[in-house]
């Protein structure tokens, strides 16, 4: 198993693509055709964490928040802590790989692990990316549709919530006359023919568009296949920003501030009284998720746990909802239990003996003083 073989089959689940613009997730150092011995997993890359990595024999490094995030001016690994990782890493042979944005926005990824963290039921995202995704309609002869299905399919087609190979079928009939140059896969050149054929629609999201589009050409009889492609406003059922759920049963204020507190393992937490006396329904944003604030109080939840909020923010949600900051590091560390499971899965699949380590400590720099 390589290095590639995981960055696939992760991407897989939380494609680039959805991550912010700004963003740098993927690759940061290292070679995509490794071959992979261990592979570590930590929230951000420090002196401890990498020296334990090293410890573990580990050549294959996955953290959440990226290692280079603004363009590097110089490597100076006299004087500059992160040149002096970098120098480390490069000796020891590590490949060191970004999951961020792109794994906070996905299904599974870092709101939804810590809804699940909180017992929270019904989980869906607070609130849906949209417009990313474009409705492909070709006509398909019947004798091949099952190979330009197979073709889309393969290619990352008709996927649409927990359903896969999603596809709708009607049947019609098509003409077509060849000029002398032509070819044709069915009947003869400057001859008028009517076929039998299936017209095809099937959802993709838009990263996937020119490879199934590529390979749909490529498995599909006519020389030139008429296609269709619709842009579409849907929200995409598998990619979006927080999550929200209920709690199993009603808790009042007081004490769904102390379960939180126990289930995240927290010093402390601070927190904005809001207008109902009792907890049910409830928001999340692992990280900096105070911009979802409004969708929380539309959504009619009656709290909202997330991270860095500013003080106005505090007073924009006071009487409104419940609005809690946990701590950034508090609530993304959670989502590598999922990531640590998905690649025990991969592990499997591919006969490996890697073994995956979560650093051991905490990356987190913020500390409590206590009286």
């Amino acid at each position: 198993m390589i290095v590639n073989d995981v960055i696939k089959y992760l991407e897989g689940w939380a494609p680039k693509e959805t991550a912010w613009q700004k963003d740098n997730t993927g690759l940061q150092i290292g070679a995509t055709e490794s071959k992979i011995k261990n592979i570590f997993l930590c929230l951000e890359l420090t002196e401890i964490a990498l020296s334990e990595a090293v410890e573990k024999n580990c050549n294959f490094i996955i953290t959440h928040h990226p290692f280079i995030f603004q363009p590097l001016k110089k490597i100076d690994i006299t004087n500059d802590k992160n040149s002096k990782l970098i120098e480390k890493i490069i000796k020891n042979d590590i490949t060191l790989y970004s999951f961020h944005t792109n794994l906070d926005f996905t299904k599974n990824g870092v709101s939804f692990a810590l809804a699940k963290k909180l017992d929270l039921k019904n989980i869906s995202f607070l609130e849906n990316q949209e417009s990313n995704q474009f409705k492909l309609v070709v006509f398909v002869p019947g004798n091949n549709l099952n190979e330009v299905l197979d073709a889309i399919f393969n290619s990352g087609g008709g996927k649409i919530g927990e359903y896969e190979k999603c596809s709708f079928q009607v049947p019609g009939k098509g003409t077509f006359e060849g000029s002398e140059n032509s070819n044709p896969a069915i009947g003869k050149a400057q001859n008028f023919e009517k076929v039998d054929e299936i017209r095809l629609e099937i959802l993709i999201d838009s990263w996937n568009l020119k490879k199934v589009i590529s390979a749909m050409i490529e498995a599909h009889p006519y020389e030139e296949p008429a296609f269709d492609v619709y842009p579409l406003q849907n929200k995409n059922v598998n990619f979006g920003f927080g999550a929200i759920g209920n709690l199993e049963n009603s808790l009042s204020e007081n004490d769904f501030l102390n379960f939180v507190k126990e289930k995240l393992n927290l010093i402390n937490l601070r927190f904005v009284k809001g207008k109902s006396g009792s907890i049910k329904k409830v928001a999340v944003c692992g990280g900096s998720g105070s911009d979802l604030l409004k969708q929380a109080i539309l959504q009619k939840a009656d709290a909202f746990i997330t991270a860095d909020v500013k003080y106005h923010t505090f007073h924009d949600a006071e009487d409104e909802i419940l609005l809690i900051d946990a701590g950034h590091y508090e609530t993304e560390i959670l989502v590598f239990d999922e990531v640590k499971t998905k690649l025990e899965k991969l592990i499997l699949k591919y006969n490996s003996d890697s073994e995956i380590f979560v650093f051991s400590q905490s990356t987190n720099p913020v500390r409590y003083l206590n009286k």
